[in-house]
């Protein structure tokens, strides 16, 4: 995405700048002083995800919110590092290169499922906090066909003109996020809009499901000694609160809370009881 284009629109972008660490060239929100929280957009989303959120977050903490590789205004650097662990890596190198050492990852949606691949790559592994979290396969036909679809779209040249063509307009954008079952004042869908008319973007999104492989990470989890919360919607029509609420009674060391009559987009449409759960489980949680 051009960032001249949209820079002056953009939720917190004097607080935006760019980063160089290869392979990419990742955009960057950083606000507030304390304890460091990054925060990792869901599949084809981007920081202005967190644009309600931060605010709420920052008198008390540090906050960094990055663009996964080749969305929002992140520049893609190597098409084939869209996966859950090549991502995961290469934020691993960014905070390394950053010193950044998070107290917590906040990630929403599959956001939460590279802050629980990344967190064991720090030098000291953060809380997780996932909102929404996509912690499952698909099921039945759908998990067979819907991952080999992805895969095959994202190889077929022009798949990401026909997207953003057909999914740029004001109707499509309320569809799409209507679909996940929340709602949204229509003045704040312009920035989904932008990033759905976006070819990079939705070429980024597309090979990040193409690259998509959940089978080690959800192995791995149950063992896991990570620390977290994981908030569910009971609205959610992408991700089951099931979902949320499977994976944290596996876990000995993951709380969970449920949010009634929200939808996927929790933390867009009710930030601050979204934040007032966060703030409330780190100062609960908070290291000795």
């Amino acid at each position: 995405m051009d960032w001249a284009r949209y820079k002056d629109d953009w939720p917190h972008a004097p607080t935006s700048r760019f980063v160089l660490c290869k392979p990419h060239k990742w955009h960057v929100q950083e606000a507030g002083e304390g304890p460091l929280l990054l925060l990792l957009h869901g599949a084809g989303g981007g920081t202005q995800s967190f644009r309600h959120l931060i605010p709420l977050l920052t008198p008390t903490h540090r906050v960094v919110a990055i663009d996964l590789p080749g969305q929002g205004f992140t520049r893609l650097g190597a098409q084939a590092r869209c996966g859950l662990e090549t991502m995961a890596e290469d934020i691993a190198a960014l905070c390394a290169q950053q010193d950044w050492q998070p107290r917590a990852i906040i990630g929403h949606s599959a956001g939460a499922a590279v802050a629980f691949d990344l967190a064991p790559r720090l030098s000291k592994p953060p809380q997780i906090i996932g909102v929404n979290a996509a912690l499952s396969h698909f099921k039945g036909v759908a998990g067979v066909l819907f991952p080999l679809m992805a895969k095959t779209l994202a190889m077929m040249p022009g798949v990401a003109g026909l997207f953003t063509a057909s999914s740029g307009n004001p109707r499509s954008v309320q569809r799409l996020i209507d679909g996940t079952g929340s709602k949204l004042p229509p003045d704040e869908l312009r920035h989904y809009g932008a990033l759905v008319s976006d070819r990079g973007h939705v070429n980024a999104t597309l090979q990040m499901m193409a690259q998509w492989e959940l089978g080690p990470l959800l192995e791995r989890l149950p063992r896991s000694d990570l620390h977290g919360l994981l908030i569910a919607s009971t609205r959610d029509r992408a991700v089951p609160a099931e979902t949320s609420r499977s994976m944290a009674a596996k876990m000995a060391h993951v709380e969970y809370v449920e949010l009634p009559d929200l939808g996927h987009l929790a933390h867009e449409e009710a930030p601050q009881a979204v934040a007032d759960i966060i703030l409330s489980y780190l100062t609960k949680n908070a290291p000795n």
